[in-house]
C-alpha cells in the first residue's frame, strides 16, 4: 500500500483463538515497510535535533509578527486580538496534535502523503501530495514578496518595475541554493534567524508599555470601516497553520519519536507568544488610522514607538524572517517531493539526492521554478490560493487521522492524542468547520486557481499509474514487506500539556 499503490490494505492478522482474553491484549498488526523507513535507518547525514526543529517548525508556522497586520485593518483591535488569542486553542493545537502522533508513527520523508495512503490508499495518497505540495510552494512565494515589501520602505526602488521582480527572483534563486547545502545547515540558521528577527519587537514591547492605552484594545474599528472577513481569517489562517508541514521532516529528524512532540509543544507556545506580544504593545500605544495596518505596518509603528533606528531594525528582521519561512518551507516541500519517490508516487528521478550534501536538489529545483512562476501574484492572492488548497489537503488529512485509529487499533504510537475515537471526531470537527468557512469565502478566482490545480492533481495520479503500465520511467519497487506491530497502543498520557511538559527536559533530548 505504501510502495507502489499495488495493494490497498495489508494482511489480517492471525485470528484471535477462544483461549485468548482479548480484553487484555489487542493481536499484532501488519504494516507495510516504507521506502521512506528504510532510507531512514540506512541514510544517515547530520540529523536535526530538538533546537533546529523547534524552530523549522516556527518558521514554517510564523516567523514572527511580520504579516498579522492586516487582522487589524479587516477587523480592528479587540477582534485581531481575539483571533490570536483563541486561533491556536481551535486549530493549531489539535494540528500540532495530529503532527505529534502521525510523525511518530510514521516517521518518514513523506509525512501526510504517507497518511492518507495507509489510511484510504495510493489515489488519496497522491492527492494529499498534490493539494499539500502546491499549497507549500504557493507559501513559499509569498516570502519575498514580504521581504521586498519591507525593503522598498528602505529603497523605493524595489516599489515595482523590473527592479522589484528582479528582487524576487533573484532572492528566491539565492535562497534556494542555501537550502541546497544541508537540511542541517538551514536548521541552524534558522536558530540564527529567529533569534536575531525577534529581537527587535522585544525591544519595541518593552518600550511600549509607558505608551500602552488598554482601551484601545477593546476597539472594534473605526466607525464607518467595514469589516472585512475574507482578509481576516485568511490571515489568521495563513499564520497559525502549516504545522504539518515538518513532517515530511520526520525521516531526517534524530529520534523523532522523542523529539517531535517536545518540539511541537515548544514551538507552539514560542509562535503565540511572537505574534500576541507585540500585536498588544502596537495596538495599545500606537492610534492610527485602521487603514495603515497593512502588511508592514510594524516598521513604521516602531518609529511612532522609539524612533527610526528601531524602525530599520525591524525592516531588516523582516527580511531575515522572510528567508527563514523560505528556507523551512522549501526543506518541507522538498523533502516531500522526496518522500513521495520513494514512495512511488513519483518516479526514482525526484528522489535523487545530491552527492556532497545530501540534499533533494530536485525536489528543490522544482519547488523553485513552481515559487517563482506564482511570484507575480499580489500578497492577499498568494495566502487565499495556498490556503484553500491546504484547507482541501486537511479536511483529507483529519479524516486519515480518524480512520488510522480505527483501522489499527493495535499499531504502537509513539505518542498518542488521549482520547477515543469520538473525541477524537470533536476535535477534527471545529477546525473542520472552520476550513469549510474558509472555503466558502475565498474569491472567484481563488475558485478557478484551486479547481484547476485539483483537476491536474486527479489527472496527475492517472498519468503515474498509466507511466507505471507502461514502463517509461522508473519507480520505486520495494516488494510488499511488512511489519509486525507491537500490542502496546503507544504512550497515552492523562492529558497532552502534562505529558509534553514532561518532555520538556532538554538534558534528555
Amino acid at each position: 500500500m505504501f510502495s507502489n499503490g499495488h495493494q490497498t490494505s495489508p494482511p489480517q492478522p492471525p485470528p484471535t483463538t477462544s483461549t485468548t482474553p482479548v480484553t487484555t491484549q489487542n493481536p499484532p498488526q501488519l504494516l507495510p515497510i516504507t521506502t521512506t523507513t528504510t532510507t531512514t535507518t540506512t541514510h544517515d547525514p547530520k540529523k536535526l535535533t530538538l533546537i533546529p526543529l523547534i524552530f523549522l517548525i516556527y518558521f514554517e508556522v510564523a516567523g514572527g509578527p511580520y504579516g498579522e497586520e492586516p487582522a487589524v485593518q479587516a477587523a480592528g483591535p479587540l477582534l485581531a486580538i481575539l483571533g490570536f488569542l483563541i486561533f491556536p486553542f481551535i486549530w493549531s493545537i489539535p494540528e500540532a496534535l495530529i503532527t505529534a502522533e502521525l510523525s511518530t508513527a510514521f516517521p518518514g520523508d513523506g509525512g501526510f502523503v504517507i497518511w492518507a495512503d495507509a489510511a484510504f490508499g495510493p489515489f488519496f495518497g497522491s492527492l494529499m501530495g498534490t493539494w499539500k505540495f502546491l499549497s507549500g510552494v504557493i507559501n513559499i512565494a509569498a516570502f519575498p514578496v514580504l521581504c521586498v515589501d519591507y525593503l522598498q520602505n528602505i529603497f523605493s526602488v524595489f516599489s515595482g518595475g523590473y527592479p522589484r521582480y528582479l528582487a524576487v527572483t533573484l532572492s528566491t534563486l539565492l535562497l534556494s541554493f542555501v537550502n541546497y547545502l544541508g537540511l542541517s545547515i538551514v536548521g541552524y540558521f534558522a536558530v540564527f534567524l529567529g533569534i536575531i528577527s525577534l529581537l527587535p519587537f522585544i525591544v519595541m514591547s518593552l518600550i511600549a508599555i509607558p505608551q500602552i492605552k488598554p482601551h484601545r484594545w477593546l476597539s472594534l474599528g473605526q466607525k464607518g470601516v467595514k469589516h472585512d472577513w475574507n482578509i481576516f481569517f485568511n490571515t489568521l489562517f495563513w499564520n497559525l497553520n502549516f504545522w504539518d508541514n515538518v513532517s515530511t521532516l520526520a525521516g531526517e529528524v534524530k529520534n523523532p519519536q522523542k523529539i517531535f512532540p517536545k518540539a511541537l509543544f515548544i514551538a507552539v507556545i514560542f509562535t503565540c507568544l511572537a505574534y500576541i506580544i507585540p500585536l498588544m504593545a502596537v495596538t495599545g500605544a500606537v492610534l492610527v488610522d485602521q487603514s495603515e495596518w497593512e502588511a508592514g505596518f510594524m516598521a513604521q509603528a516602531a518609529e511612532i514607538i522609539s524612533g527610526k533606528w528601531l524602525k530599520l531594525w525591524i525592516e531588516i528582521g523582516a527580511v531575515l524572517s522572510g528567508i527563514g519561512l523560505f528556507e523551512a518551507q522549501l526543506s518541507s516541500s522538498a523533502y516531500q517531493v522526496l518522500g513521495m519517490a520513494e514512495l512511488g508516487f513519483l518516479p526514482k528521478i525526484f528522489g535523487v539526492r545530491s552527492k556532497w550534501f545530501g540534499t533533494p536538489w530536485v525536489g528543490i529545483v522544482l519547488s523553485t521554478v513552481i515559487t517563482l512562476s506564482v511570484s507575480f501574484m499580489n500578497f492577499t492572492d498568494i495566502i487565499s490560493s495556498a490556503n484553500f488548497l491546504y484547507s482541501l489537503g486537511m479536511l483529507l488529512e483529519f479524516a486519515s487521522f480518524v480512520w488510522l485509529r480505527r483501522k489499527y487499533p493495535a499499531m504502537k504510537r509513539p505518542f498518542r492524542v488521549p482520547m477515543g475515537i469520538p473525541g477524537l471526531v470533536v476535535m477534527c470537527l471545529v477546525p473542520s468547520a472552520f476550513l469549510v468557512f474558509i472555503m466558502a469565502i475565498a474569491t472567484k478566482v481563488v475558485y478557478l486557481v484551486s479547481g484547476l490545480m485539483t483537476v491536474a492533481g486527479v489527472g496527475w495520479y492517472f498519468f503515474i499509474k498509466y507511466c507505471k503500465a507502461k514502463k517509461w520511467f522508473k519507480f520505486s519497487e520495494n516488494g510488499d514487506k511488512f511489519i509486525t506491530v507491537g500490542n502496546g497502543e503507544g504512550l497515552a498520557a492523562p492529558a497532552f500539556y502534562l505529558y509534553l511538559c514532561s518532555l520538556c527536559n532538554f538534558s534528555n533530548s
